[in-house]
């Protein structure tokens, strides 16, 4: 089984509780402290798990690294963990002020202040408008450009609420929410690695393989759906037509699986 996600090692450590002892488990993750974590959580599997600094857009040469030339499974758990907003201090939440990062792998590409104080208000609008889905784009874009530099999280969280007319504050989230979304995932190019990703997990997998892809973000399932559909003809099948969603007591227990869709695909030859 390939976890392409592997974090702090949730999902991992269930499968591997739940599963014969025969089951090898390969975990990837752009996040070296979340491997480190991970790494403790799954000690007591010992050799049934390997864990590997490598991103889900590089899935067929991390497993051909490992000498895996295909799986019965695949997991990839889109978006970020609640301890990367919480505590890894690299400016994912608009909630303190931590300098503006975002960056899954510190080592690789550009932090988010670089990111904002460089693009031309067209192309931040562009960006906040498509992965952040937020109306009022181009009046965040225009604030933060004639507020630059920006170098902390609590610079954008301003610059989002002197846009947003007060009136049209959304009720359940934070007003910046859609905005640190869309940044975070511009920085990390998530849908790029998305795709990359669905190219080649299908050719990974066993006949009678199954990928699961969960994805928190409308525009990253409709990548995920699409790519599903275009591989019915060459003998692959979504086992449901609709997405897994959380039941209600679970998003009572967990408020951010509330937009979470799991999509299974099964490689039928």
């Amino acid at each position: 089984m390939i976890d392409g996600t592997v974090g702090m090692g949730g999902h991992a450590e269930a499968i591997l509780s739940l599963s014969a002892p025969s089951v090898r488990l390969l975990g990837l993750d752009v996040d070296r402290e979340a491997l480190a974590r991970a790494r403790a959580r799954l000690a007591p599997f010992g050799d049934r798990v390997r864990l590997g600094h490598s991103s889900f857009r590089d899935l067929r040469e991390a497993a051909a690294a490992e000498g895996i030339d295909s799986a019965r499974s695949i997991l990839l758990d889109l978006g970020v963990s609640s301890w990367q907003l919480e505590e890894s201090g690299r400016g994912f939440s608009f909630q303190g002020d931590e300098p503006l990062d975002m960056r899954l792998d510190p080592s690789v590409g550009e932090p988010a202040a670089v990111l904002l104080n460089r693009l031309p208000e067209t192309e931040l609008a562009r960006l906040i408008f498509e992965y952040g889905e937020e109306p009022h784009a181009r009046r965040i874009a225009r604030v933060i450009v004639r507020r630059r530099p920006l170098q902390r999280t609590g610079d954008l969280v301003a610059a989002v609420r002197a846009a947003v007319p007060r009136a049209a504050w959304p009720r359940r989230l934070h007003v910046a929410t859609k905005t640190f979304q869309a940044i975070r995932m511009a920085v990390n190019d998530e849908p790029g690695a998305l795709r990359q990703a669905l190219a080649q997990a299908p050719q990974l997998l066993a006949a009678g393989g199954r990928l699961g892809v969960i994805a928190f973000h409308s525009g990253e399932d409709r990548i995920v759906k699409q790519t599903f559909r275009a591989l019915e003809p060459a003998g692959f099948a979504e086992l449901e037509p609709s997405p897994r969603q959380p039941a209600d007591d679970e998003v009572r227990d967990n408020p951010r699986a509330r937009s979470a869709k799991l999509r299974v695909l099964e490689r039928l030859s």
